[in-house]
């Protein structure tokens, strides 16, 4: 049962939400659960995704730590990302949302379907 505080301002359950709820966050750390990946890489294995977005995602998941970005010298000069340590940590809760999303999409579709309906 949770308490009247749980879910304050502050709270790190709400640290963990905000990390999950940006729409391209939990793709892109999926996305580099194999190793390092440069950007174009990323955004050809993910789809869908602008250059603009998944730079800001990346700088997002490099701000909280959850990924390291890696330069090379060189002509041309390129960049990595990887997950942390702390970044691998979230590949269970992903798999999990994923495991939940695949099990119960249907239902989720059914009841959007039923709401545009009425």
């Amino acid at each position: 049962m949770s308490e009247p505080h749980d879910f304050l301002a502050d709270c790190r359950a709400r640290l963990a939400f905000d990390l999950l709820s940006h729409t391209w966050n939990a793709v892109a750390l999926w996305a580099l659960r194999h190793g390092p990946r440069r950007p174009g890489e990323l955004r050809e294995q993910i789809g869908g995704i602008s250059s603009k977005v998944l730079t800001e995602t990346l700088r997002r998941l490099e701000y909280n730590g959850l990924v390291t970005r890696r330069s090379y010298p060189g002509s041309p000069p390129h960049v990595e990302y990887a997950l942390t340590a702390l970044g691998r940590t979230l590949l269970p809760p992903i798999e999990a949302f994923g495991a939940w999303a695949f099990t119960h999409g249907d239902e989720v579709l059914a009841a959007q379907d039923r709401a545009k309906a009425s």
